[in-house]
């Protein structure tokens, strides 16, 4: 890569890449002993694999969408570099909250544990859109040739994510199962390519 912004890019990328590798860490081999069943210890781990594979969505999807911003962003400054870092801070909370989630899923505390988890992708969406707010405003470290509706699309995109993953937060002290399946649905719309997103929420120019 020739931009300025490579650096930026080849740490991010490392930081994503260590936190989606750590969530496997959270996957046991499961102790057996007497006339217990190797089979039956593994599916009682569900709450396990569960976390691991919205996680591991979720960061992956993050990767992404990280991915598109720095496609359009051609130049930093140190308050780009700040965001960057506060953002990367919150993919590294990624595997604590999944392991929180993985514990105590179908606990008496699970509650507690979708709130900690809704709660740490609230802050990302909101990292989110101020990384890329600062970049895109003005066009202030956007490249010349930046496409003007393609940055739009991305903005109005983003723009949803606070306000719905705050929605989780709230749902999370309501309905654990809820909360959890807006997460997931919202994961699935930050995946969409932001034409797509566009054609979905009737924004698209």
């Amino acid at each position: 890569m020739d931009k300025e912004t490579a650096r930026i890019e080849a740490f991010s990328d490392g930081v994503f890449a260590v936190a989606i590798t750590l969530l496997v860490l959270e996957i046991k081999v499961p102790q057996i002993s007497g006339d217990a069943n190797l089979a039956t210890a593994l599916a009682r781990q569900w709450t396990s694999y569960f976390a691991f594979i919205i996680s591991f969505a979720f960061i992956g999807i993050m990767w992404m969408n990280h991915h598109r911003l720095f496609n359009h962003i051609r130049r930093s400054d140190d308050v780009l570099l700040v965001l960057n870092l506060l953002l990367l801070l919150g993919v590294c909370v990624v595997p604590f909250s999944n392991a929180v989630l993985a514990t105590y899923l179908g606990q008496p505390d699970q509650r507690f544990a979708a709130i900690v988890y809704s709660g740490t992708y609230l802050v990302i969406a909101i990292l989110f859109n101020v990384l890329w707010r600062y970049a895109a405003w003005n066009h202030r470290l956007l490249g010349h040739d930046a496409d003007k509706s393609a940055v739009d699309k991305l903005t109005r995109q983003y723009a949803y994510g606070p306000a719905l993953y705050l929605v989780c937060f709230v749902l999370a002290f309501v309905s654990v199962r809820a909360s959890l399946g807006l997460n997931v649905l919202l994961a699935m719309f930050f995946a969409l390519p932001p034409r797509l997103a566009a054609k979905a929420t009737g924004t698209h120019a």
